[in-house]
């Protein structure tokens, strides 16, 4: 997912499908020149529909995963499933991770990927890991003779498939050149950050604006509303004024207000609660890492922490967030909110 402010107005009568914020570095899908063979580990929900594009452009995909129902669909979209992270990479020109959390990027690379790769190969990890591992796994790999970056992605599942994710890439200037023609493939902008680990950060920094605006977002339409004001209203006012943000006009968390979202499937789809909350412990954990005070993006963790794990709605998208705010959650743990003033504790 991605997040910012801006001043871009809308059309409020026009229910249109939510999509990804756009960058102004929009570059062509499919820039790759020449093809090559690529290993891609972790099949998940966002690797398959990355992987799928790659081999829709062409590349000679050696596709690994876990389970053998993801294999099935990575050889479906035109990649040969292999039985082993080693059988993915050997002779491979380019390798593509995208795991789980930090632990996963570790072992595979540590125990899988390095010194069973060419040394050749341009390695890119897309998972969303914390920022210290990000950047000893890239230590550990230039020392073995490999270019690397780390390159989390934006869009959701459905930029996945579409080949339309945004890319923030960390690494040297070489290594981003190298990934970039493949990483071009599977979405519509690709952004060098900076440094390793630079990728990572510019990701959970976007995120924890993400999760911050959303609740605000959230709790501004349940006021308006409780002060009588239809919801289409505020959003016709809103959206066109100085409180406008992509949290509302591009993924409002109100039914039929606005593009269609997942407020639309009773929050079903999209980006999941528990993966915010995910983003926003990472980012906590950098900002503690740095010493930096980050009030709002603390409480936006807590809230995320009571509506996945206590009310049950981590399986739901980011914005059922609603629901607990405007207290009309019946979830699994379902239990009122606290009064006003009252702090939320473990």
């Amino acid at each position: 997912m991605s997040a910012a402010c801006s001043t871009v107005s809308s059309e409020p009568k026009t229910r249109k499908k939510a999509w990804p914020l756009s960058s102004t570095s929009v570059r062509p899908i499919g820039r790759a020149s020449k093809m090559a063979r690529v290993a891609f580990i972790g099949l998940g929900n966002m690797g398959s529909g990355m992987a799928a594009n790659l081999a829709k452009a062409g590349h000679d995909v050696r596709a690994f995963d876990l389970s053998a129902e993801a294999l099935e669909r990575a050889k479906k979209a035109g990649c040969l499933p292999v039985g082993s992270t080693a059988a993915a990479v050997e002779k491979a020109e380019a390798v593509v991770t995208m795991l789980p959390a930090g632990k996963h990027v570790r072992d595979v690379y540590e125990n899988h990927i390095l010194g069973k790769a060419p040394a050749t190969a341009i390695l890119m990890d897309c998972s969303t890991i914390d920022v210290a591992t990000a950047r000893e796994v890239i230590a550990d790999a230039q020392a073995k003779g490999y270019k690397m970056v780390d390159a989390p992605v934006s869009g959701g599942i459905a930029a996945a498939e579409a080949g339309t994710l945004t890319f923030m890439a960390g690494g040297t200037e070489e290594a981003f050149k190298r990934a970039e023609l493949f990483l071009d493939v599977m979405g519509k902008a690709v952004i060098h950050a900076g440094g390793p680990g630079a990728g990572q950060a510019a990701k959970i920094c976007n995120n924890m604006l993400l999760g911050a605006s959303m609740i605000a977002t959230c709790e501004t339409f349940v006021l308006a509303q409780k002060l009588g004001l239809d919801p289409q209203t505020f959003f016709d006012i809103a959206s066109q004024a100085s409180g406008q943000c992509w949290s509302m006009t591009s993924y409002c968390p109100v039914p039929d207000v606005g593009p269609e979202t997942p407020a639309d499937r009773d929050y079903e789809g999209g980006f999941a609660a528990a993966l915010m909350l995910k983003d926003l412990r990472l980012a906590m954990e950098a900002a503690r890492s740095v010493d930096s005070y980050t009030p709002m993006g603390s409480h936006a963790e807590e809230l995320y922490t009571r509506f996945a794990e206590k009310l049950g709605g981590s399986g739901k998208d980011f914005s059922g967030i609603i629901k607990m705010i405007d207290d009309s959650w019946q979830g699994e743990g379902s239990v009122p909110p606290p009064p006003p003033g009252v702090q939320l504790k473990d």
